[in-house]
């Protein structure tokens, strides 16, 4: 990982885009507080769970969302907004992760999105629980605090 960091930093150097090095920053787990961040298989891997690795051990630093949509859906357009605001108001306190389903299909095979949306509340150190259908955003909100904060 460090010789693609280095490579991407000379990359820009030589070509004088000095935007290149906040895209080479990228490679960590490190993303700017307060949005909705999407992501493909590899991510999933790092930032959430190892799907070959052996029974469930989440991997993020604080409790996430995994929204499974795609772009189609009615009811996922629906939410996109109050998950944009939720991850502005919550910015350091958790992830919200969307996954589209057409994109990741062995993702949506694995968690059984059949039906979405299916939000996936993941808290740092409990089990996972998941939500079927669109949530109103005081909804959303209460599963924030009851499942991932444990403020309620």
């Amino acid at each position: 990982m460090k010789i693609r960091l280095v490579k991407a930093i000379i990359a820009c150097f030589l070509f004088g885009i000095s935007s290149c090095v906040c895209a080479a920053n990228k490679e960590g787990n490190k993303e700017s507080a307060g949005k909705v961040i999407h992501i493909n298989y590899a991510e999933f891997n790092k930032r959430v769970v190892d799907v070959r690795a052996d029974g469930w051990n989440y991997l993020g630093d604080k409790p996430c969302i995994l929204d499974f949509y795609a772009k189609w859906c009615g009811p996922c357009r629906m939410i996109s907004p109050y998950l944009d605001d939720l991850a502005k108001e919550y910015g350091d306190q958790i992830y919200i992760y969307k996954i589209d389903v057409d994109e990741e299909k062995e993702l949506g095979r694995m968690f059984g999105a059949v039906s979405i949306p299916l939000l996936v509340f993941i808290p740092q150190k409990d089990q996972p629980q998941m939500a079927r259908g669109a949530m109103s955003k005081a909804e959303l909100k209460n599963a924030i605090e009851t499942v991932l904060l444990k403020k309620k």
